[in-house]
């Protein structure tokens, strides 16, 4: 039997520091929190090669005293818990005492720090846990620590890192939660040299949101604040009709901790139930505060995780905010004013009136003259108010026209039969005229009565042209290849029947042996989709976007994409990165809507995240792919499109789609009969 013995303090500092640090974001995350721990209101992040090369964060906060420094990189050295009682109120982001030390055993450490008030600062250096002398040195105030060759000590985990544009993307999600998390504080994030989100720090939500998360994502937002006994929920939504294609833009904070939870998940999706769409989720940022007592934040060694004492009085609470906001956007909007209430600020300054008083108003007598006599002003044409019949141009034209505006062309009249056209002139100007002549009423002149507008003559059914097949007649016998014409469809009589289509969604089919099938015509085509993609040799034949697509996914959704752009390359995806979490669509694969590819990216981004190997991935995008490309439940088809699904279905070649339902039902004769009690 093998002896047991304790570990050298060495190792286990290792062990310790694999529960606490995973990646570089799991760095980033201890010593930011440390930072808002200390009081600090602003702090910098700087990252080079996603993590691996170069940490740096620096804050404001209180710092820490020289003589401390040695003792902070200590195992279980807190500053944050006193004694046992502590731990059922913990109030901090911080109080294991581990992050430091588990830190500093895996990488090479530098700390600047200076306390408020203090004339100078301190520096100490630490290499694989082992610190060297406290040294005095000028710094600002707060604290500044660099971390660099991550796990250099242990290329066991090193070997398990991914790529630095991976890696700096989980840095980026997390710098975007820890902004949501406190917006009191301003947050800037720099990676390799390049400022990727910078937030102002003016306590307002809705600013860290607009800075972290994007100018689309905050506009389809609308406030969300209620209480349910002592717990209080507060944030912001998306709107119905804005739903999410995955739930990448759900974040929760409970007491200002980022956490991942699935009853608060559950609780928000429920407030959204028969409100939006199947297939999308809705997004959200809500924090919710309830007493420390309530909650247990030391479940978790990365502390994502919480227990709450009372779960029902939790979800309640964000089931009713949720569902009482939303009912709040539907509420219908107050009704205009009557027209008789309206005032208009402007007076008569636009006079408007119907055609009705317009003619009773010019029907009126000429007004008299004024007895000051108004400025000459050129007289107005003449209109023939009186339209009871058709009146050509020429019966209202004036007697003496005083200039041609154009050489004279048929008008649409005489192009009906009803004469030449006349021109358009103005009346002259009568310079003994002192006052602004009236309008005059000039009656049509007593002629014959205008010839009737001939209509436009239809030629007789034997003039028609005739109908030009699309398919000449000598070619009509060619053997084409993927050509099926109607004639000879109805030659080849199938062993089944069309019935029809019930809800646009199913396909009602008859088979000879008096079976009936109902068919999810979608199903069928996502399965039609999915396996000739599978076994297509070539690249998809791609579309090339007259407006190229500005999909805004998240920092972390937009990088994992990038990282894989060779893989969406080969399906007819061209992306490039259009910054600020956002990617630009140039090129989309030929059977898939335009109109449908930020919700696309949104799968693959999500696929891309739960798939571990690259055939797996392959597979993941495969199925969205063909889902997206596929027929609709509740699109109208043509009964040949119909006809193929029925005939794969039939022929044994499609049975489930790409996710394991059922494409097809079936009823035997007997089956239906007993349904009506005639068996």
């Amino acid at each position: 039997m093998p002896q047991i013995k304790q570990l050298d303090a060495h190792v286990a500092d290792l062990i310790a520091a694999g529960e606490v640090v995973e990646r570089p974001a799991s760095v980033v995350k201890e010593l930011v929190e440390n930072a808002i721990d200390a009081g600090c209101s602003a702090v910098v992040v700087e990252i080079q090669r996603g993590g691996m090369g170069l940490i740096r964060v620096t804050d404001n906060g209180c710092g820490i005293a020289p003589a401390e420094l040695p003792t902070a990189f200590l195992r279980h050295a807190t500053s944050k818990l006193r004694s046992q009682e502590d731990l059922a109120k913990i109030g901090t982001l911080g109080f294991r005492g581990e992050a430091l030390a588990a830190i500093s055993a895996v990488s090479r450490v530098d700390i600047l720090t200076r306390q408020k008030g203090s004339a100078s600062g301190a520096k100490l250096h630490l290499e694989g846990g082992v610190p060297g002398s406290v040294e005095e040195a000028g710094a600002p105030e707060g604290t500044t620590i660099l971390v660099r060759d991550l796990f250099y000590n242990t290329p066991a985990r090193l070997k398990f890192m991914r790529k630095d544009s991976a890696e700096t993307a989980a840095v980026a999600g997390l710098m975007q939660h820890l902004a949501l998390s406190h917006p009191d504080i301003s947050f800037k994030f720099i990676k390799d040299g390049t400022d990727a989100l910078h937030t102002p720090g003016d306590g307002k939500l809705e600013s860290a949101i607009y800075a972290a998360l994007g100018r689309e994502f905050a506009r389809s937002l609308v406030p969300v604040k209620g209480r349910g006994g002592e717990v209080e929920v507060t944030g912001f939504v998306t709107k119905p009709l804005m739903g999410r294609g995955s739930r990448s833009m759900q974040v929760f904070f409970v007491n200002g901790r980022f956490i991942k939870s699935q009853l608060l998940t559950a609780a928000l999706e429920e407030g959204y139930r028969n409100q939006i769409m199947k297939g999308k989720f809705p997004g959200c940022v809500l924090s919710v505060t309830l007493p420390v007592t309530a909650v247990d934040v030391n479940v978790h060694p990365a502390k994502t995780q919480v227990k709450f004492a009372r779960e029902r009085e939790v979800f309640d609470a964000v089931y009713h905010t949720v569902l009482d906001c939303l009912d709040r956007a539907d509420a219908p909007a107050p009704a205009p004013k009557p027209a008789a209430e309206v005032v208009n600020p402007r007076g008569d300054f636009f006079l408007n009136m119907d055609a009705k008083t317009y003619r009773q108003q010019a029907e009126q007598p000429a007004a008299q003259p004024a007895a000051k006599p108004a400025p000459a002003a050129p007289a107005r044409p003449a209109w023939n108010t009186e339209w009871k019949q058709p009146v050509r141009v020429a019966d209202a034209a004036p007697e003496k026209p005083l200039y041609q505006t154009r050489p004279p062309m048929k008008s649409a009249v005489s192009a009906l039969g009803g004469g030449p056209a006349s021109v358009i002139a103005r009346p002259a100007v009568k310079e003994e005229s002192k006052s602004a002549p009236a309008l005059k009423i000039v009656p049509p002149a007593p002629k014959p009565a205008p010839a009737p507008v001939t209509e436009i003559s239809v030629k007789p059914e034997a003039e028609k042209r005739p109908f030009v097949p699309a398919i000449p007649p000598e070619q009509q016998k060619l053997d084409l290849p993927g050509l099926v014409r109607p004639a000879e469809a109805e030659e080849q009589e199938a062993p089944w029947r069309i019935a029809g289509e019930i809800l646009n969604t199913y396909i009602v089919c008859e088979s000879e042996d008096h079976c009936v099938y109902l068919i999810d015509k979608h199903a069928a085509h996502e399965r039609v989709n999915f396996d000739r993609l599978k076994a297509a040799q070539t690249p998809p034949m791609r579309q090339t976007l007259l407006t190229p697509v500005a999909a805004e996914l998240g920092r972390e959704d937009c990088a994992l994409l990038l990282e894989n752009a060779a893989l969406l390359e080969s399906f007819g995806f061209a992306c490039e990165d259009f910054g600020d979490g956002a990617v630009l669509v140039r090129e989309v694969p030929a059977d898939m809507d335009a109109a449908d590819t930020a919700a696309t990216l949104e799968e693959i981004a999500e696929n891309l995240r739960t798939g571990r190997s690259l055939a797996e991935k392959r597979e993941n995008l495969l199925h969205t792919m063909a889902c997206k490309a596929a027929i609709k439940g509740g699109w109208t088809s043509d009964i040949s499109e119909l006809r193929v699904l029925v005939e794969k279905v039939q022929r044994g070649e499609v049975k489930y789609c790409p996710h394991g339902r059922p494409v097809a039902v079936k009823l035997t004769k007997y089956e239906l009969e007993k349904m009506f009690k005639r068996a």
